[in-house]
């Protein structure tokens, strides 16, 4: 994490820094990105940097951090906007289309979590993968443990087993429609906006088939 020397910079200096580092970052990855053109682009040192920060794992840790931040809140405004009382599979439908039109509209989010998902060093994968995962459960287990106290879940779901798919699910689905090939079957990938609209139905009838309440015409 930051430094006390990166808390008492001008904010103009801490910006600069930010703006140069999420750049190089979401463009080549943590492997690839350069410190030398970081320092470049933000107009200091390179030495600087590492008063501000203990070395370039955490300073992509940090940004990481940020980005994660950043679609949290996001993601809370959206479950906000959506009516959960009267079942839980309907809204969560348009929660996951909205998460996947997101990712259209904010570049830089979705560079961030390219970076991180096929990120080659793993020690810089996993550390920021556990950051971001750290943010995507404690938004959702709450929303999971809401629907299993309505009782739109079936009794006695595996509510962690739950959380683990959408750990998973999620940064596929936003992810797909970027990277050509990464979704061969469902039509993630499709340029149409209603064939990845499908895609994600599909995946959420899944979810609802493992997790909804059974009806007694389907038992």
């Amino acid at each position: 994490m930051p430094t006390t020397t990166w808390e008492r910079l001008p904010e103009a200096r801490r910006n600069a820094v930010i703006s140069a580092a999420e750049d190089e970052f979401s463009r080549h990855g943590f492997s690839g990105g350069s410190l030398n053109v970081i320092a470049r682009e933000a107009g200091v040192a390179k030495g600087s940097l590492f008063q501000y920060f203990r070395d370039k794992s955490d300073l992509y840790a940090y940004l990481s951090e940020r980005a994660s931040v950043r679609i949290r809140a996001d993601m809370e405004m959206a479950i906000r906007s959506l009516d959960w009382s009267h079942g839980f599979f309907v809204p969560l439908r348009e929660l996951v289309v909205l998460w996947e039109e997101y990712f259209h509209s904010h570049p830089l989010e979705l560079a961030m979590t390219v970076a991180v998902n096929v990120e080659p060093e793993r020690s810089a994968r996993m550390a920021v993968r556990q950051v971001a995962n750290e943010h995507y459960a404690a938004v959702l287990r709450p929303l999971l443990a809401g629907a299993s106290k309505r009782g739109d879940l079936r009794p006695q779901a595996d509510l962690e087993a739950f959380l683990a798919l959408l750990l998973v699910l999620l940064p596929h689905i936003a992810l797909a429609p970027h990277s050509p090939g990464l979704d061969p079957v469902l039509g993630l990938s499709s340029a149409a906006r209603q064939e990845r609209h499908s895609a994600v139905e599909r995946l959420v009838a899944v979810l609802e088939a493992a997790f909804g309440p059974q009806h007694l015409d389907a038992v």
